[in-house]
């Protein structure tokens, strides 16, 4: 799927939404967050553009649940069932689309359909972000051969934390996928800090590439 990108992560809360909202940003590209799920405590989308992203390229959630939890539990909070139907792509290009959790989180429980379901309906390149700590080598290689079971594309990895000089070799080496960068951790994270550790750390022309889109 030209013009795409799906930012996915090894877990919850391992810096997923900093690095879509910096490829977006970066990339000039529109930020799409499908489902949203804990919307009392801020939004995703609301990060991204404090984060960069510009008021115009911000495509606005399919779903935004109240309960902080994965999203078939948080609808299901409010007696819905969330519909595949509704999670078609949108028409904006190029587009950096933001997961729910990990692969495996359900978008609905019965009839099953997990975020990986959906990556791999929408036949877009997956960018995988994991952490470069202790755990990061089984979390990740599980989640690209998931990935790959499922015929998805797998544009790379993008590290988030302190560097490690082994973890950041082994994992691409052992999942065959590109090593696209490493983000450090930031203080403050700010758009303008987010934007100069985008150019200095991440292989934006490879991301590019992945995407189909001109250098």
């Amino acid at each position: 799927m030209d013009g795409v990108l799906i930012v996915t992560g090894t877990d919850t809360g391992i810096g997923k939404t900093v690095a879509a909202a910096g490829l977006a940003a970066s990339l000039g590209a529109h930020y799409w967050k499908p489902i949203q799920a804990g919307t009392a405590e801020g939004t995703d989308s609301a990060t991204a553009r404090a984060l960069g992203v510009a008021d115009e390229r911000m495509v606005p959630e399919a779903y935004r649940l109240a309960l902080p939890a994965s999203p078939h539990l948080a609808a299901r909070a409010e007696g819905l069932i969330l519909d595949d139907a509704r999670l078609a792509l949108p028409a904006a290009r190029p587009l950096v689309v933001e997961g729910a959790g990990g692969l495996m989180v359900p978008i609905r429980a019965a009839p099953p359909w997990l975020m990986i379901d959906q990556f791999a309906d929408w036949q877009a390149p997956v960018l995988l972000v994991a952490r470069t700590a202790l755990g990061t080598i089984n979390h990740s290689l599980l989640s690209v051969e998931a990935l790959k079971t499922r015929g998805i594309p797998i544009a790379g990895l993008l590290f988030v934390g302190p560097p490690d000089t082994e973890n950041e070799a082994v994992i691409p080496a052992l999942a065959g996928a590109p090593h696209l960068g490493r983000l450090p951790l930031l203080d403050p994270l700010d758009a303008a800090a987010l934007r100069a550790a985008m150019q200095a750390h991440v292989d934006l022309a490879a991301i590019r590439a992945a995407m189909g889109l001109r250098p």
